[in-house]
């Protein structure tokens, strides 16, 4: 009966998703696990099967605005990928509770604050105010201008992947402080180039599990049918927010998952 509630909140979770480039596996999982009394494997498999058609519609979206850096979003998929199949392998051997701990508190103190302060907001503010009130979304790229900058780039997604397969949460929660606080890439460039960096990933891990019996498709149909129509809310909404505004809904909904991840291992 309650299943009909699942496209209106794959709207919402899709449009948070498309908007801060975190995927929305942070809001699926719960959401199924308790709500919908799925196992925690089946609750991540049907998520990353929802996220695929999420990332594709946000890719589609982001790419006619001409806001994906390819190179760079390829680059992190080929580490990330590999390091998600670690993080599940670990996931078997380490103790989910004392990470989870650890990641959540890293999660509100070294990623939520500094990106919701970091310089690049500052830039993207001055450059909007001459834009009739909207973000001059094309401002602030930042594309890998050395060697060094895309090595360490590479190294921090293939960890950040290691996090995602072995705490389960998308790895759009990660790559975007990576691309923003590391590269040095704007916000409205770093969550577009985030969803098209999942749509890869996400169809790696659904693959995975659809081989492992692991997938609700009747949930998964049914989130996807919202998530695909907030995706496109998501983008039309990032697309007229200032660099300043999307860095702080981003820092919130980091803030929200790190405190989600404290309360389930404490």
């Amino acid at each position: 009966m309650w299943e009909i509630l699942l496209p209106f909140l794959g709207f919402l979770i899709g449009t948070v998703a498309a908007l801060t480039g975190i995927g929305g596996g942070v809001f699926i999982v719960p959401l199924l696990t308790l709500a919908f009394a799925l196992s925690p494997a089946n609750a991540a498999g049907t998520s990353h099967t929802v996220i695929v058609f999420t990332a594709l519609t946000s890719t589609l979206i982001y790419a006619r605005q001409k806001r994906i850096s390819y190179r760079t979003g390829a680059l992190f998929a080929v580490a990330t990928t590999p390091g998600g199949l670690l993080g599940v392998y670990l996931s078997t051997v380490i103790s989910a509770r004392t990470l989870g701990l650890i990641f959540g508190f890293f999660m509100i103190i070294f990623v939520a604050i500094p990106i919701s302060i970091d310089a690049n907001s500052i830039r993207l503010k001055r450059s909007s105010s001459s834009g009739g009130g909207k973000a001059d979304v094309n401002s602030g790229r930042v594309p890998f201008s050395s060697l060094q900058k895309a090595l360490l780039g590479a190294i921090l997604s293939f960890f950040g992947g290691i996090a995602s397969g072995l705490l389960g949460i998308g790895g759009g929660v990660l790559i975007v402080p990576i691309l923003t606080l590391v590269v040095g890439m704007s916000i409205h460039f770093a969550t577009a180039t985030s969803m098209f960096t999942m749509a890869f990933t996400s169809t790696s891990e659904a693959v995975q599990h659809y081989f492992a019996n692991q997938t609700n498709f009747e949930y998964a149909l049914l989130l996807a049918l919202g998530t695909v129509l907030g995706a496109l809310m998501g983008a039309h909404i990032s697309k007229r927010t200032s660099g300043k505004n999307l860095r702080r809904i981003f820092a919130l909904v980091i803030v929200i998952v790190g405190i989600q991840m404290i309360l389930k291992y404490v």
